[in-house]
């Protein structure tokens, strides 16, 4: 059996990092997490935000309500308290079909057209 190397994931993420993964700007970031108390970054020494998983995993939906879906961020925010558990099931169904649809076209792609 080959050897599969393991995806290894950060116990923090800087917001450059966190910005880029959402192809935004650093000063988005720092709006949203005044915005969203969901968002709650630890500091270190010199103040600098320092994102965990589940930060990140909450701006993937605040992206997702926000910029995919056209809410304003008030709806977003009302929609985060009312139907959090409703948010987070329908973001990762969007999720997971989106990650199908990938697969898809890789399998097309490698199948020649």
């Amino acid at each position: 059996m080959p050897y599969k190397e393991k995806k290894i994931e950060k116990l923090y993420y800087s917001i450059g990092e966190v910005a880029k993964m959402f192809d935004v700007n650093t000063s988005l970031i720092r709006f949203w997490e005044k915005e969203f108390t969901i968002i709650k970054p630890k500091r270190n020494k010199k103040g600098n935000r320092l994102f965990t998983k589940q930060d990140v995993e909450n701006f993937y939906i605040i992206y997702h309500l926000v910029k995919e879906r056209g809410l304003t961020l008030d709806g977003a925010k009302k929609k985060m308290k009312d139907n959090k558990d409703d948010t987070i099931n329908n973001f990762e169904v969007v999720k997971s079909l989106n990650h199908i649809k990938e697969l898809l076209i890789e399998v097309k792609e490698s199948l020649g057209d």
